[in-house]
């Protein structure tokens, strides 16, 4: 490869996986657990470390920490991973990763996959042999700290593997195909991810006054269409609130951004009627909210939904409705 490719790392779109209400099974599969947290790039280069979003944006100042471990990768190295946070009882928490500078220790990088290695393009390289080349470029990073981690295959059958994750509460699984390339922002299938719990994220596109407000109106884009999906009061601790409505205050309009408002008189809770919007505080919907809920009613409306946090990495047009 040319030597630029060790002396200057650049940003690479991360490939995506495609929701699915099946897991796929196979011996062609290769399993992951899925990861609730922010998706990072990592690379080395003569200049230094940097970390990126799956967006792009720069995320080294934010975790000094795992940009001072990622440091030991070899010359001309770029990965893929997760950055999440653990809990006290050891459990993925997005709340604290939320609020990760008062909770430095709690942080970890989870890395699955490896674009560049030391100056050699691996884009092109089947899934089993990225893998192998990972854990070769991760070997003196774990060495050095316990930050940053090999996001570990799992090898059983996908009914016991969907009963053991949701037995932990963990967010679900991930399926690779053995033989698949990495496809820089597609999401051909090759990867897909099966939801366990029913967290995902939405779209704010509006909130109710309170104080300073009572619940946030969240929803989901359908081609090209905002849509409706249900308000969110849980969740929300004084200084959480704050920071909340803080965004929202200059996103206000007179607006309606959803396209199936208002809704007709129906015998639930979470109807949102001509007369209830009267109440409401419109937004542009430029905020993305990670909202944790046990289902979808039958009107397509979320049932007992709580607040988790704000995603900076995530683009509101993004944000579909998950298979599930």
């Amino acid at each position: 490869m040319p030597k630029s490719l060790r002396n200057k790392i650049g940003f690479i779109e991360p490939m995506y996986a495609l929701g699915v209400s099946q897991l796929p099974e196979g011996s062609h599969w290769l399993y992951e657990i899925k990861l609730d947290g922010y998706r990072c790039l990592a690379g080395k280069d003569a200049g230094g470390v940097s970390l990126w979003s799956r967006r792009g944006n720069m995320l080294t100042a934010q975790f000094p920490t795992i940009a001072k471990a990622c440091e030991h990768l070899p010359a001309g190295t770029l990965v893929d991973g997760e950055i999440v946070a653990m809990d006290p009882n050891g459990r993925i928490s997005f709340n604290i990763l939320q609020h990760n500078r008062s909770r430095a220790s709690a942080i970890r990088f989870y890395v699955f996959d490896i674009l560049i290695r030391a100056g050699r393009n691996m884009l092109h390289e089947p899934l089993l042999k990225r893998r192998d080349a990972l854990t070769h470029a991760l070997r003196l990073v774990r060495k050095a700290s316990s930050v940053v981690d090999l996001s570990q295959a799992v090898t059983a059958p996908a009914a016991d593997l969907i009963s053991a994750v949701t037995e932990l509460g963990l967010e679900g699984i991930v399926a690779k195909r053995h033989d698949s390339a990495y496809e820089p922002g597609q999401r051909t299938g090759a990867w897909v991810k099966y939801k366990i719990n029913k967290g995902q994220e939405f779209v704010i596109g509006g909130y109710t006054p309170g104080n300073p407000f009572d619940a946030i109106i969240v929803g989901y884009y359908d081609e090209g269409k905002l849509l409706f999906a249900g308000k969110v009061r849980n969740g929300f601790v004084p200084h959480v609130r704050r920071e909340v409505m803080a965004g929202m205050k200059p996103l206000e309009t007179d607006v309606c951004p959803f396209a199936n408002l208002p809704e007709k008189q129906k015998r639930t809770q979470w109807a949102l009627t001509q007369e209830q919007m009267k109440d409401c505080v419109w937004l542009k919907p430029e905020l993305v909210a990670q909202i944790e809920f046990t289902e979808w009613t039958p009107d397509a409306h979320l049932r007992h939904a709580r607040f988790a946090g704000l995603r900076q990495d995530k683009s509101p047009r993004e944000v579909n409705r998950e298979p599930g």
